[in-house]
């Protein structure tokens, strides 16, 4: 284990009305203990699972590829504030980290294919080949099975499955579970997946209540979704629409 605990500084929190500051999970929590090399963060849309990721790669130092997701016309001086509020504890501070953001990946990926150029050998630690001579859910694999694999460190990944298959989902999983049992690797990682949430001996972390806690699995809003359209999955919908 590298990262033991987050704390939440919310008595200080500049403002209470503007995202990320008015997430009531984030105005009532204030410490949140890892126990697990393997963390998920759980919740629906706008809970602040990946602002509150975002904010830890910033407090580390660590890149956000891609840069700001942020336009002029729309900019919120508090999104990329929440950071300074964040206090991280470490049992050991890592020698490495990465934070993977799946919407910027690309970029990642076209950098990487420049470096390569001068320095052919450092592919090896992609799988062999371009990450862009890939399809996206290969490539996101191949991140994953190699680079992540063969680093030890701390690794921030914000929603992984958006580019893998169910099946794809579960070789990630088991990705997770080798990297942990053979390494020295701690992952933090969001996710709407309830295949990657189904990790043995992962942490979850639920977001969609009033603070953030430690959640099983099937008490998992996503969890709860999904079950409730696989048990029913013609008559779904017809529920749904009289909601």
């Amino acid at each position: 284990m590298f990262l033991t605990s987050i704390g939440l500084m919310s008595d200080k929190f500049p403002v209470h009305d503007v995202f990320p500051f008015n997430i009531k999970a984030f105005q009532s929590t204030r410490h949140i203990e890892l126990t697990s090399r393997i963390s998920f963060f759980s919740g629906e849309n706008g809970v602040g699972k990946s602002a509150l990721l975002d904010s830890i790669a910033r407090k580390c130092g660590y890149l956000p590829w891609g840069g700001s997701k942020t336009h002029k016309a729309h900019c919120n001086p508090y999104e990329s504030e929440l950071s300074k509020f964040v206090r991280l504890n470490f049992a050991v501070k890592p020698r490495y980290g990465f934070h993977f953001r799946a919407e910027s990946f690309f970029n990642f990926a076209s950098s990487l294919d420049d470096i390569i150029v001068d320095d052919p050998g450092r592919v090896g630690y992609f799988g062999g080949q371009s990450l862009n001579a890939q399809s996206h859910g290969e490539s996101f694999l191949s991140f994953f099975k190699s680079y992540s694999s063969s680093i030890d460190g701390l690794y921030l990944i914000d929603e992984p499955e958006s580019a893998l298959s169910p099946q794809s989902q579960v070789e990630f999983v088991r990705v997770l579970l080798k990297n942990v049992s053979s390494s020295n690797k701690q992952y933090l990682i969001a996710t709407l997946s309830p295949i990657i949430l189904a990790c043995p001996k992962a942490q979850i972390f639920g977001f969609d209540g009033v603070e953030i806690k430690v959640l099983p699995l099937r008490d998992t809003q996503v969890f709860k979704l999904y079950k409730s359209f696989m048990d029913d999955p013609e008559g779904f919908f017809s529920l749904q629409s009289k909601c």
